[in-house]
């Protein structure tokens, strides 16, 4: 109910707009005005009329187009090293660049509800977010980042891959994204590949629930798998070899869109001077960029892939293929906002020309991820709008000078979000109030008594520490959880357990009434237990006993977001630890 007062109170607020005297894009650039009311897009056309009340916009000169798309992304993560990770911030740097919708490929299914209800009441600003479950196979690209069972599924037979889609369905994703391809660019060892049959699997139940499949696929032979397969677009650019008269006759044969990511593959090296992207960082990012950048020049290798992924692009855009935009951005030096306006500047420059590259972050990205409400300026749609003060349907470049956004109908101030991004800590969110018990492993629906899912993490590679975890019986329906852990042969081997203290740990918890942590244990040896930046040893032994922590004076506790237990031991060896009613205490 609150929810839907707040959507309402935003509904009545919006006032109408009339944008006029502008060239509007719609696949070609025409003069026209735009009249908006509410969320939507009331008509186009030359010589509209105001109603009464009307916020009039002059684009005389400028250029009107529909709100932009990235179909590449991964918004948690921070460009820049020693930079946090910051979702409201990066949210922020996409709408402030002219995005409004993206499809983010970084988290996990826990994050989406709290995520969407942070946009949804203004809490947050930022685009439409089309949120994507992440499948890979054993050993595939994907899962050797260490973060856990529930961040990737690992789906080796169509038979998992139906099981894994029925247990993710229910989070309600916007988008199923498969690491399809192990090959490492050349690089480095290749990692596993899907067989054709667990992909097919996947888009069979996808499609079915009205789902759209993105892969990441770097080479000849697995995109002819994933076309064959049927999936909606190939992400990332084909670089081992040229694309041949068979890919293209089988994507165009199953509707199968490219989407190159050029953007970070772009051999570049050092900060790049643009203005926009002093809008679009944090002040500490900004001048660790200029002080140490983070991309070292390319070597001859890089820059060979570069150009022939160029070369691919411009031969499946010659035969028909529709392509799309997308960029990879949180990775190194792939910023967000600005990365999604350099790969439409990319795509232009790869055969595509100005007018196809502004397609592919319009209706073509809307097209693949099932939103035609956006992606185009006519009557009935989405209100998402960004006018350009220029003509990038000519000169690409002016593509980021951006005079202002309008998302569903409302005008996005630009000034507030540079400032926001700007600003010292972590983008605001409403705290939870905490609760003592925090989970003694009893409630029915094997979560937590916060309603969270535990998370388990360990080190990083494909021959990372091997976890298992499980509820066990202490006796009289008395439950425990149990860990085991073979470590791996790396220089720190690890194996963590983590509590989020609310859904996904996006928003924080208030736990400043209470003075640390006790939980009971058992197990042999050392362990630590963390708390933000608070890491403390414990000693569990055979026997059950209780463990009191004491926060630590520095940590913030009226801003928690996840309890983590750690083991750590050398590489090779197997330990294991039990734990049970873990609480906080006054």
């Amino acid at each position: 109910m609150k929810l839907f007062l707040v959507l309402l109170c935003l509904s009545a607020a919006a006032q109408p707009i009339l944008i006029r005297g502008g060239r509007i894009f719609d696949g070609s650039v025409r003069p026209a005005d735009v009249l908006i009311e509410g969320d939507r897009i009331k008509a186009v056309g030359q010589g509209l009329t105001a109603p009464a009340g009307t916020q009039v916009i002059d684009a005389t000169g400028k250029t009107v187009l529909p709100g932009l798309f990235d179909l590449h992304t991964h918004v948690p993560y921070a460009t820049v090293g020693g930079s946090p990770q910051d979702w409201g911030k990066n949210l922020k740097a996409y709408l402030r660049a002219g995005i409004t919708s993206l499809a983010d490929f970084g988290t996990y299914p826990e994050t989406y509800e709290p995520v969407r209800r942070l946009l949804a009441t203004g809490e947050w600003r930022g685009p439409k977010v089309h949120f994507a479950v992440r499948f890979s196979t054993p050993g595939g690209h994907g899962v050797e980042g260490g973060r856990g069972d529930l961040f990737t599924q690992e789906v080796l037979t169509p038979r998992q891959a139906h099981a894994a889609m029925a247990r993710v369905l229910p989070y309600k994703p916007d988008v199923i994204k498969v690491f399809t391809d192990g090959w490492r660019y050349a690089a480095a060892p290749d990692m596993t590949s899907m067989e054709e049959e667990t992909l097919k699997a996947i888009v069979e139940d996808a499609h079915k629930a009205g789902l759209p499949v993105l892969t990441h696929t770097v080479t000849l032979a697995k995109g002819k798998i994933a076309a064959r397969a049927g999936v909606d677009a190939i992400m990332h650019g084909i670089q081992d070899q040229p694309v041949d008269d068979e890919l293209i006759r089988l994507m165009k044969a199953n509707n199968v869109a490219y989407g190159p990511t050029a953007t970070v593959y772009e051999p570049r090296a050092g900060y790049i001077n643009e203005p926009l992207l002093e809008q679009l960082l944090e002040p500490a990012a900004l001048a660790s960029l200029k002080n140490r950048p983070m991309l070292a020049a390319p070597g001859a290798q890089r820059i060979r892939k570069y150009e022939l992924l160029k070369q691919n692009v411009a031969a499946l855009h010659h035969a028909g293929i529709v392509i799309v935009s997308g960029t990879d951005a949180g990775i190194a030096g792939t910023h967000h906002g600005w990365a999604s306006l350099r790969e439409i500047k990319l795509l232009a420059g790869a055969g595509l020309g100005p007018l196809e590259a502004l397609k592919a972050a319009t209706v073509n990205a809307a097209t693949v991820v099932r939103s035609p409400e956006r992606g185009v300026l006519a009557e009935g749609k989405i209100a998402d709008v960004v006018i350009i003060d220029g003509r990038p349907d000519q000169d690409i470049h002016t593509i980021d000078r951006i005079e202002t956004v309008i998302q569903s109908g409302r005008v996005v101030d630009l000034g507030s979000l540079s400032e926001a991004i700007r600003a010292n800590g972590p983008t605001p969110a409403p705290a939870k109030p905490a609760r003592a018990l925090l989970d003694d492993f009893e409630a029915p629906n094997g979560r937590s008594r916060l309603d969270t899912r535990w998370v388990n993490s360990t080190d990083t590679g494909h021959d990372r520490t091997g976890m298992i975890y499980q509820l066990v019986d202490r006796g009289n329906n008395n439950h425990a959880l149990a860990i085991h852990a073979h470590f791996s042969d790396s220089s720190s081997p690890y194996a963590r357990m983590n509590l989020p203290l609310t859904r996904g740990a996006v928003e924080p918890m208030d736990a400043h009434e209470f003075k640390g942590v006790e939980f009971e244990v058992r197990g042999e040896g050392s362990y630590n237990f963390r708390v933000q930046t608070q890491k403390t040893a414990f000693e569990a032994s055979s026997g059950w006993a209780v463990v009191r922590i004491p926060f630590d004076p520095k940590v913030d506790t009226s801003r928690l977001s996840l309890l983590t237990f750690e083991i750590a031991r050398p590489g090779g060896h197997r330990a294991w630890l039990e734990i049970d009613n873990v609480r906080l205490y006054q």
